[in-house]
């Protein structure tokens, strides 16, 4: 997310003309739940009916699906580590173990300031990320067991934004983390095609396993397995100056939301840019979306010669001058892109298969068909224009669709 600092565009945008797409509309849900930055919600995978709504704040609210939210209860706080010490930090999303029905364990994404005169060596960054493993309590269903915490990853955070911010369990079992750049403006450290770090990167771990990697006559414990089938799981171990095995794909600067086509298993992530372009990337295992040396399609840093990176699929610029150089011309401007999900829900047929976006900044809900077999886009347009800003999408159980709003609404996406 960004801050709004271009309201002009709110005035000017232009409406695409492909618009052979059905229009949206919004029905609220958990009406009764109005804290402002829910930025996650998930239904938990146990047949129990129950929404779980993830504050920016650091708690977690737990409301069963279809109420009005009054019944709402503390699932999970962590309010009191700070976790929102700046405009993009927090605790940002929530993912269930795929086997939570018997094993109750569920993982959390939030942000923490290192300790005064503690900070990470060598670069003594100031913050950092923290992935941890948590149990439900034995006693409430509707609890977390905050003492059960298992930190599984920590990393290092040069400044206060760009902090990606998704936990996911992917279709086939791992846990796929979503990083930014590191935060700041341009990529000064050049994050984004370093493979030594995990900044800019989409992540895959084995949260069922350990690991202990040798390098040298050193050893390092991990609280996490790396896949077999990583793309760089074949690198020699050179601890933090290597290639990281953990790396699934790379060059994204801020991927803000991530999804799975829940009938083709296609991954969608939104990447959030700099100052002229957003991006809506389709994410393959060991793929290069361009960051620092491209800000979508467009060219940023100089990087090596014949270097290959991977289109997005969409894109669209801040400024109405720029839509003619867009791989879309008549795609609407906007200022910050939030990744949603394709509809697979039962309840609005006209909506299957679209990959439903949004602009943060703009209010604006888009869309768009995706061919996988002939790797393009049949259609795309706006689908709604509305005020709010826009911080995340969610998907039920049923393959139904939410946005939630940084007013704090909770906005079921039906058809028109």
């Amino acid at each position: 997310m960004k801050k709004l600092l271009l309201a002009t565009l709110l005035g000017c945008a232009v409406v695409g003309s492909a618009q052979t797409l059905p229009k949206i509309a919004l029905k609220p849900v958990l009406a009764k739940l109005t804290d402002e930055r829910p930025v996650w919600m998930s239904e938990a995978p146990d047949g129990s009916g129950r929404l779980f709504v993830v504050y920016q704040s650091g708690k977690i609210l737990v409301a069963k699906k279809g109420s009005d939210g009054a019944d709402a209860k503390e699932f999970f706080n962590i309010e009191d580590r700070q976790p929102n010490m700046e405009n993009e930090c927090g605790l940002l999303s929530l993912a269930f173990h795929p086997g939570f029905a018997t094993n109750q364990l569920f993982y959390v994404y939030y942000n923490q300031k290192n300790p005064a005169n503690q900070n990470s060596k060598p670069l003594n960054f100031p913050l950092r990320s923290v992935i941890s493993e948590f149990r439900v309590s034995a006693a409430d269903a509707d609890k977390a067991d905050i003492k059960s915490e298992r930190i599984v990853l920590e990393v290092q955070q040069p400044f206060g934004n760009h902090k990606g911010g998704q936990v996911s369990f992917g279709p086939d079992g791992y846990l796929y983390l979503g990083l930014g750049d590191g935060g700041a403006a341009d990529d000064p450290f050049n994050s984004g095609q370093n493979v030594a770090t995990l900044l800019a990167k989409i992540l895959r771990l084995d949260v069922n396993t350990r690991t202990e990697e040798a390098f040298g006559n050193r050893k390092q414990h991990l609280e996490y397995g790396i896949p077999r089938d990583n793309p760089f799981v074949k690198e020699p171990n050179m601890g933090d100056r290597g290639a990281r095995k953990e790396i699934y794909a790379l060059g994204l600067r801020n991927p803000w939301r991530f999804s799975w086509d829940a009938k083709t298993g296609a991954m969608w992530c939104g990447d959030v840019g700099q100052n002229l372009w957003e991006e809506v990337d389709l994410i393959v295992k060991g793929g290069n979306y361009g960051w620092n040396v491209r800000e979508s399609a467009h060219h940023f840093k100089p990087g090596p010669d014949g270097a290959k990176y991977i289109e997005p699929v969409m894109e669209y610029p801040h400024q109405p001058k720029l839509q003619a150089q867009a791989l879309f011309p008549d795609h609407e401007i906007g200022i910050s892109v939030t990744g949603g999900y394709v509809y697979r829900g039962k309840q609005f047929p006209t909506l299957d298969g679209i990959y439903i976006y949004a602009d943060y900044g703009n209010g604006t809900f888009f869309g768009f068909r995706y061919d996988e077999a002939a790797q393009k886009v049949t259609a795309h347009g706006r689908l709604l224009k509305q005020p709010d800003n826009i911080c995340s999408f969610a998907q039920d159980a049923d393959g139904e669709l939410y946005a939630l709003m940084q007013s704090g609404k909770i906005m079921q996406i039906t058809a028109e």
